[in-house]
Formats: structure tokens, C-alpha cells, sequence
């Protein structure tokens, strides 16, 4: 593994106490925690980004949710680790960030900005039920009365709940659960390390029970595999019958690092749709706008009928105000370079 911008320089991202560790639980069985001293964790989302919000925390890097079209597995290719499986299983975990945020927050210069998490990779991850990194973030977040959101597939985020239910009195707390359809066949090729979807939806109903007002991310909705109407309508039922606040669609974009990971897994699972996603996509991340404005047209009807409204750009995550162009969700953070600009999804968490 090639660390760079090791030491103590200022513009070193970590330091050099880095420990490596293997844990011979069920659990954990296969994957190797790298815990790292961070020189920063609140990171400026580039200029060039059209996300709602400026500001990020991203406690890891790598995550063993394993899903085959995660968009920050390119990531992993600037510690020279591949980004297929050592995504899933060379983890980087960030040990010092609750004490970190804490100091950062209190610094001079900051001015109490909206942070997103979850933006780069779940922070509730199973390597959090080891590190416990987000209740000292989250109390962080709370003593400085500091606006936030969370996207996350992990039901972890409950353990939370008493911590977010005391942040939420002070500041605005944006809460978002990602479901992008209930097929468990799918969930279980494409999505193998997170909770079904079902259990998901358990945390909307949850939250929205205990007063925390929660969205969902309906994504990534994937071509040929769940996006037939009865697929979706199904999806965007049982999202509202969960209490969701809000259903926002996304359709799969696939960038450099989880493109290459995703059509190996198509190949291997359902190779008679490869070459339908070649001419579907060419050579860019993004579906055609054309079926991206179906689908999400088909899911605010849906919506709808099942009286959830759709989410505007920002609203999720509980922001005041937005760009009027949105682009795609998830968000780099200094683990991930801005590609040039694109064609862009129509929908943002």
C-alpha cells in the first residue's frame, strides 16, 4: 500500500502512527483496518461541485457494505489498492475524528456551515460498531449546535438514536436512508454487505416514530434489473407506508473505479444485459437523460399516489438553499478529485 502526504506537514492528510489490524471475528473476517491519525476531517467540497452543501466528514475510507457500483471506489486507487475488493476489505479507519471535528469546530474561522456525512462512504458502516467514531462526532455536532445530515444504508444509525434526537433540538438534522428497491435476489448480489432493505425502511419507521423527520434515497434505481414500473411503484409504496418524509429517485451512474467492478458483476450475474448497458451508457457515467427524466417522473407519480412528496434539491439533508442545477449525489471529500463537469442526474440527495 503506498501512503502518500505522510508527516506533519500542513497539507499532510494523515500522520505517520498508522496501525494495521486483522480481526479473526464472523464479522470482520477478511478485512483489514487501517486506523490513521487524520490531519483534518472537516473537508471543503470542490468549487466545481454542484452539491447543495460545502462541507463534508468522512470518518473512512473503503467500505465492507461491498456495493458493486459505489462511485467512491476509485478512492482506493491513490493507496495503490484495487478498487474491487480491496475496497471492500482494506478499510482506512480514521480514529482521532471525533476529537478532531471538536477542535476544528471550535477554531476561529469556522462559521457553523452545514456538514454531510455519508457523502464518500456509509459512516455506518459495520466498522463502526468497532470504532464508534459517529457518537463522539455527533456529540460534537450537538454541543456546537452545528447543522448536519446523514445518508446512510446502516441500521447502526439507531444506536444513535438518543444522541440524535439532543442534536436535533439545537440545529437543523438531516436524515436520509438509501433504498433503491426491495428485490432480495438483487440486494443480495449487488448490495451483499448491507442490512435487506426491509430493516432499512425499520430505520425511517423508527426515526419518523421518535420525532426525526427522515427521507429516502431511492437509489440507485438500476436498468433492466429494477426499474419496471411495478418494481418501482412496489419500492415507492413501501417507502411511504414506512413514513418516509420524502422519496427521491436516482437512477445508477457509474464512474471510473466502480464501472469497471460493476460490469464484472453484470457479466458474472446477468451477462445478457451487458451489452445493453455498453450502448446504454458509451462511454460516460450517466444514463441518458431521456431515461432518467422517465424514471424520475414515474416515481413522483408514484409518490404521489401514495401521497410522499418528492424531495427538492437539499431538502433531505435539511439545507437552507441550493443551486438551481443539481448534479449527481454523493460528493468527493479530499479522498476523491472533481472529474470535469457532465451530464448530471436530475435528482439530489
Amino acid at each position: 500500500m503506498r501512503w502518500d502526504n505522510l508527516g506533519d506537514s500542513p497539507s499532510a492528510l494523515f500522520g505517520t502512527d498508522i496501525v494495521s489490524r486483522t480481526v479473526d471475528t464472523p464479522e470482520f473476517r477478511g478485512i483489514t483496518f487501517h486506523e490513521v491519525r487524520a490531519r483534518s476531517i472537516v473537508n471543503r467540497v470542490p468549487g466545481a461541485s454542484r452539491m447543495p452543501f460545502e462541507w463534508t466528514v468522512n470518518p473512512y475510507r473503503g467500505c465492507s457494505h461491498a456495493c458493486v457500483y459505489c462511485f467512491a471506489r476509485k478512492t482506493h486507487s491513490y493507496l495503490d489498492l484495487d478498487t474491487g475488493q480491496d475496497f471492500d476489505s482494506q478499510i482506512v479507519v480514521k480514529v482521532n475524528a471525533p476529537e478532531l471535528l471538536r477542535r476544528e469546530l471550535a477554531g476561529r474561522r469556522w462559521r457553523g456551515d452545514h456538514i454531510a456525512m455519508g457523502t464518500n462512504v456509509d459512516c455506518y458502516q459495520s466498522a463502526e460498531g468497532r470504532y464508534q467514531l459517529m457518537p463522539g462526532i455527533i456529540t460534537a455536532l450537538r454541543d456546537y449546535a452545528n447543522p448536519f445530515s446523514i445518508l446512510t444504508k446502516g441500521t447502526l444509525i439507531l444506536r444513535d438514536l438518543a444522541l440524535l434526537r439532543q442534536a436535533a433540538e439545537v440545529t437543523d438534522v438531516g436524515i436520509s436512508v438509501s433504498v433503491g428497491f426491495l428485490d432480495r435476489e438483487l440486494w443480495r448480489t449487488v448490495e451483499p454487505g448491507t442490512p435487506a432493505p426491509e430493516r432499512r425502511l425499520d430505520v425511517v419507521r423508527t426515526l419518523t416514530a421518535h420525532g426525526i423527520p427522515c427521507g429516502v434515497l431511492m437509489a440507485p434505481v438500476i436498468p433492466f434489473l429494477g426499474d419496471a414500473p411495478e418494481q418501482l411503484r412496489a419500492t415507492v409504496r413501501a417507502i411511504a407506508e414506512a413514513g418516509a418524509a420524502s422519496v427521491t429517485p436516482l437512477v445508477l451512474h457509474l464512474r471510473p473505479g466502480a464501472r469497471e467492478w460493476f460490469l464484472s458483476w453484470l457479466e458474472h450475474h446477468h451477462p445478457h444485459l451487458v451489452h445493453r448497458y455498453r450502448t446504454m451508457y458509451g462511454d460516460g457515467a450517466y444514463a441518458p437523460t431521456w431515461y432518467q427524466r422517465r424514471i424520475t417522473r414515474q416515481v413522483h407519480e408514484f409518490a404521489a399516489e401514495f401521497g410522499i412528496g418528492p424531495s427538492l434539491p437539499g431538502a433531505a439533508r435539511k439545507i437552507p438553499s441550493a443551486p438551481a442545477a443539481p448534479g449527481p449525489a454523493g460528493a468527493p471529500g479530499e479522498d476523491e478529485p472533481r472529474s470535469p463537469a457532465g451530464p448530471t442526474q436530475l435528482t439530489l440527495i
